[in-house]
């Protein structure tokens, strides 16, 4: 069989799989959804700006596993409904929704959309899950300018819902400014914190062995914030802050977390609008390539 060439490639589904089974093992989902946000707006439109990213992972296997995901049982389901205008209903819906679903891999929209995922997945599997959080910031404000649910609070409802363990939280690429308050309470609740100048101070190595170490055996899940990039790396996302990771290091570190028991992830805050010749929506999927590959490589 002739594959096609990348740029022939169907744009409308995550690496061009033609396949929209809800009941699949592996399931893609948009979450076009950013009236939460407190800068510039517009991830909406990520989802099909990474799906159309994703043609360039195409080609082959993947260069460390060996693994292509596309023989996975993955399927791409589209886009999550959402209420318009309404966050409280959107995150009913959203959770809904993703209760319906097996191992979830989302596409926001704003980070926001994190919250009724894992709402879902804590109904689902019945305990509160580890958490790995790629971010320029660490999202536990109890408000965002007197919006209790937008972007910059997701992490701190997670906590107090009890939907992740915070002693098996842990964050990586922090840097943003900050209140003291904010920085203290998330330490106090058992969260570690990797700001971006411990990770560069350090190896992808010993950044992967920090991270094991707190997510531990039990089930984890992903959340990936574009804006952990450094702005080089990503300009295409609603709140940048510079001196952060490089994509590589980002890469370098997914591909050393082998053994996690990761049940879902989720790829936020991506903002076509501001984005360079495509390269935060392909850092956007490739960030999700690594991960479904490194699931394939669990398995």
């Amino acid at each position: 069989m002739i594959e096609p060439p990348t740029f022939a490639v169907p744009s409308g589904s995550f690496l061009g799989i033609g396949r929209a089974d809800a009941g699949a093992e592996f399931v893609i989902a948009g979450i076009p959804l950013d009236i939460g946000t407190t800068n510039r707006a517009g991830a909406r439109d990520a989802p099909r700006a990474i799906r159309a990213a994703s043609r360039m992972l195409v080609d082959g296997q993947h260069p460390h596993w060996w693994f292509d995901p596309k023989t996975m049982p993955l399927s791409d389901i589209g886009d999550l409904q959402i209420a318009l205008g309404d966050i409280a209903a959107s995150h009913a819906l959203i959770e809904r929704q993703a209760g319906m679903l097996s191992h979830l891999v989302a596409f926001g929209g704003e980070h926001g959309v994190t919250l009724p995922l894992l709402r879902a997945l804590r109904l689902r599997i019945g305990e509160p899950v580890g958490l790995l959080h790629f971010d320029a910031h660490c999202d536990t404000s109890e408000d965002n300018f007197g919006q209790i649910h937008a972007h910059g609070s997701v992490f701190y409802h997670a906590i107090m819902e009890g939907l992740v363990d915070p002693r098996r939280t842990i964050q990586i690429g922090i840097r943003a400014p900050m209140p003291r308050d904010m920085w203290d309470w998330t330490l106090g609740q058992g969260v570690s914190i990797l700001t971006a100048q411990d990770v560069h101070a350090s190896t992808p190595d010993k950044i992967a062995a920090q991270i094991k170490g707190v997510l531990g055996p039990a089930p984890s899940y992903l959340s990936f914030d574009i804006d952990s990039l450094d702005p080089s790396c990503a300009p295409g996302t609603g709140t940048p802050e510079i001196g952060g990771l490089l994509s590589w290091q980002a890469q370098a570190i997914i591909r050393r977390l082998a053994g996690v028991k990761f049940v879902g992830a989720d790829v936020v805050e991506v903002l076509p609008a501001c984005d360079v010749s495509e390269i935060t929506a392909l850092a956007g999927a490739t960030i999700a390539w690594e991960y479904l590959c490194l699931l394939g490589a669990n398995r």
